[in-house]
């Protein structure tokens, strides 16, 4: 998520005035103490406010700096947390620039930062008061690239800007193209050995010279901003080669050396081609991310809302929380909130990727993008603008795109060293040939074929395109990948262990099996049950309760009701003495359980909930109660997870259950769902160390909960996934957070997980044997310069669309 940047703001003089967030604090008197401190340092103003957890401080840049304040409020005993800041760059043109603005950015004191090629962002943590989004910018303009803050608001300026400079590239492409046809119309006389059809030099000159230094002048103005850096980039390797050509040529022609041939043809096609494949590059980056632009445009731009008990139609930015909003048959909810009047069915297909609609009630949530389907609901609005699920899973979405998976190092590792390289084996060519084949004009061709064939773009795409694409898919499939480090572990899960309840099963406990003794009756038997539970809180009473109601049953209250923790509990209900609780309990109150009832639902893993007309009084021990009947209550398996299990397995996944249920339960459960292997009696406190037992075989273990109470036991995997559900906190819990409730969606990931690293791998090894076999064969004079170029324009296309493959990827392992 990103925050408003805390900018060292002028002030007159040497004055600066910064804001600077601290945490720790736990009363005013932590304030004041800070406070105090800031304002010993000379030349310190400071204010801090308890309430807001900030502190405004005025200083004298001259006496004292932005490290020294933080520093200050460090030795007090609080913090100034890191703040988070995203970045869109301009002017990179591969990967070597990428990784040259990350250097610079990590430089900085305070930062760290991770630039993505593909997306043209960057994503930095910085320490306020140590540096500031004026200083990141200006980092990245003095390494030769620019830099604007990114965010939500400035996302449609952004696209605006691109779609701007596309059209711009574009012109200048069609010109160059004008320009070079008839330089290259002559070629095909030239390979058959005849001069008879070639374009009078002059003219040549005339027609690659504007193509050179006008259309081409981005690759200068490219080369020396890397150069100045320290670095080199693509248009250092483009530069240098086509300058090479056209500078040669340019001599021939000018000092009329007919004997001589030139390449003016070679200079203006390279640029040219190269200029093609920036834009198709362009062009297909961009589709990487409509996985984000789809989300976006999901989001209503007005909505209904009641206000002095008109509805009147807004702007969705103007709805605060309490709002009570309105959402009509077929329309779209404009924000998160909960209903409080009507019903119908909404179609949360956007978020979660279940085509079924949803069932939605009075007290229910709904989501943002969601869809009504018939009826007309009222609602209370509870997020607004960044606090939607939606905005949530948009941020989620970018920073993972953003972020690098460790296979991408040995790529960052080679295009750090890769132009140097080529630089050096273009050289070698040049005085390889000249030297031994003693002919300079066959030797300045192979070096410049050497130069313009060499493409660390296609290093620098392999592996980001694929996170963009294949985290874009997952988010419409209800599917959110925190990093894409997650991403790349999720493929080698061997072990997952899986909490029971509310992830095999539903969560919600109901009522199975309604057992009355012999001669009773089963309407009675859920009468007095419901009525002696309906004041508790425990889950089996609220089963009970909620069955009774949803068969029509009247309940009444109960008298002198005693309950005993953990056992049950005891009431008068219509001037008769009941009993309620376990068949041990219902035996201490002298209700006997027959072995040939209570076998059954116990067999089947039920928790059983026994009824009976207990003793009169305790000192009538010789009297024996009543039994009226057993109740089954049980927390049902979902109907997907038997599937999900076998599918999990036919990917090679062990299926582990860790359970606080006793054996039984835990054993009916298990056999039901296919799972061979689990573990009863683990509580939550233990279920991390259940973890640590898994992963000391050495195997990769995944874990799967609901994100909440299984916190500990996440942390403790190798890769968590957390059911969602909807809630907020879901979204923070775990490396993926699935938005169904099914188990079927981890191995949904799993799948996704595979299938984008293969897609990965593909790339790399396309990337690595184009530039393995493309340089040699230009060093050995097997390649034109004008065929290097459009193989080198082509390469990097090549891997975004090999990437853009993966958008066939669907839910349940299937290609579209």
């Amino acid at each position: 998520m990103n925050t408003p940047a805390h900018t060292l703001a002028a002030a007159p003089a040497s004055r600066q005035t910064v804001d600077l967030p601290i945490e720790g604090m736990t009363c005013a008197a932590c304030a004041a103490r800070i406070e105090r401190q800031l304002n010993k340092l000379p030349g310190v103003s400071a204010a801090v406010n308890f309430a807001s957890e900030r502190a405004h401080v005025a200083f004298d840049a001259g006496a004292v700096s932005g490290p020294q304040l933080v520093d200050v409020i460090r030795k007090t005993g609080f913090k100034v947390p890191p703040q988070s800041l995203d970045l869109a760059i301009s002017g990179m043109t591969c990967a070597a620039c990428a990784a040259r603005v990350e250097t610079v950015l990590n430089k900085l004191p305070g930062v760290e930062a991770g630039v993505n090629f593909a997306s043209e962002k960057a994503h930095v943590r910085y320490v306020p008061g140590q540096t500031d989004a004026a200083a990141l910018i200006a980092a990245v303009r003095r390494a030769g690239y620019d830099a604007r803050e990114s965010s939500a608001d400035t996302r449609a300026a952004e696209k605006a800007r691109k779609a701007a400079a596309w059209r711009a590239e574009s012109r200048r492409f069609w010109i160059a193209v004008a320009l070079t046809l008839p330089l290259l119309a002559q070629m095909g006389a030239m390979f058959s050995g005849g001069h008879e059809n070639e374009l009078p030099r002059w003219l040549q000159f005339a027609l690659a010279t504007p193509v050179q230094f006008w259309i081409g002048w981005r690759f200068y103005v490219g080369a020396y901003n890397a150069l100045r850096g320290g670095s080199g980039n693509m248009d250092v390797l483009v530069a240098l080669g086509t300058s090479m050509a056209w500078a040669f040529s340019a001599v021939v022609t000018l000092a009329g050396l007919h004997q001589h041939h030139v390449y003016f043809e070679a200079s203006a096609a390279v640029i040219t081609l190269v200029l093609m494949g920036k834009l198709l590059e362009a062009r297909a980056k961009a589709r990487t991310s409509a996985a984000i632009e789809a989300l976006i445009r999901l989001q209503p731009q007005t909505a209904h809302v009641l206000r002095g008990g008109e509805l009147t139609a807004v702007p969705v930015d103007s709805i605060n929380p309490g709002d009570i909003f309105v959402v009509r048959p077929g329309e779209s909810v404009p924000v998160d909130g909960e209903v409080t009047e009507g019903g119908g069915s909404v179609n949360e297909a956007a978020l979660t990727g279940e085509s079924m609609p949803v069932a939605k009630r009075p007290g229910d949530k709904v989501f943002a993008a969601t869809v009504n389907g018939e009826g007309l609901i009222h609602c209370r609005a509870t997020g607004v603008g960044s606090h939607t699920l939606l905005a949530g899973i948009i941020r989620m979405v970018e920073q993972a795109q953003g972020s690098k998976a460790p296979v991408q190092r040995l790529a960052d590792r080679i295009s750090a060293i890769f132009v140097p390289v080529v630089t050096a084996i273009a050289l070698l060519t040049f005085a390889g040939w000249w030297f031994f084949a003693g002919d300079f004009t066959q030797a300045l061709v192979n070096a410049v074929a050497v130069l313009v064939i060499a493409c660390p773009c296609a290093l620098g795409l392999a592996t980001p395109t694929a996170i963009m694409v294949g985290t874009g898919r997952g988010a419409a499939a209800g599917i959110l990948v925190r990093n894409a480090e997650a991403l790349e572990l999720a493929k080698g899960v061997e072990v997952l262990a899986v909490d029971k309840t509310g992830t095999l099963t539903s969560g919600q406990p109901a009522v199975t099996d309604i057992v009355p003794a012999a001669g009773g009756d089963a309407a009675q038997l859920l009468r007095v049950a419901a009525s002696l539970e309906q004041g508790a809180t425990h889950p089996l009473a609220e089963a009970i309760v909620a069955r009774a109601r949803a068969d029509g049953i009247a309940l009444t209250h109960p008298a002198e009701l005693r309950a005993v923790a953990g056992k049950g509990l005891t009431a008068a209900l219509d001037g008769v003495d009941y009993a309620l609780g376990s068949p041990a309990y219902l035996a201490e109150c002298g209700v006997a359980v027959p072995e040939d009832m209570l076998t059954p639902l116990a067999g089947a893993g039920k928790s059983v909930v026994g009824v009976g007309e207990a003793r009169s009084s305790q000192a009538d021990a010789a009297a024996s109660g009543r039994l009226l009947g057993l109740i089954g209550v049980a927390d049902r398996l979902r109907p997907t997870s038997p599937a999900a299990i076998a599918r999990l397995k036919t990917q090679g996944v062990e299926v582990v259950m860790l359970t606080g249920d006793n054996a039984a339960t835990a054993a009916a459960i298990a056999r039901e769902s296919g799972i061979e292997r689990f573990e009863a009696g683990v509580l939550p406190g233990d279920k991390a160390a259940a973890l640590v037992r898994l992963k000391a075989d050495g195997k990769r273990v995944g874990m799967v909960g609901d994100g909440i109470n299984d916190a500990p036991a996440l942390a403790a995997a190798d890769v968590s996934f957390a059911i969602g559900g909807g809630a907020d906190a879901a979204l923070e819990a775990a490396d993926v957070t699935l938005m169904r409730s099914d188990l079927l969606s981890v191995a949904d990931a799993i799948d996704l997980s595979r299938a984008t690293l293969a897609k990965i791998r593909q790339n790399l090894f396309f990337a690595f044997i184009y530039n393995a076999l493309g340089i040699p064969l230009a060093a050995i004079g097997m390649l034109n310069p004008v065929i290097a170029g459009a193989a080198m324009a082509l390469s990097s296309v090549s891997v975004v669309s090999n990437s853009l493959l993966l958008r066939r990827w669907k839910p349940g392992g299937r290609e579209a």
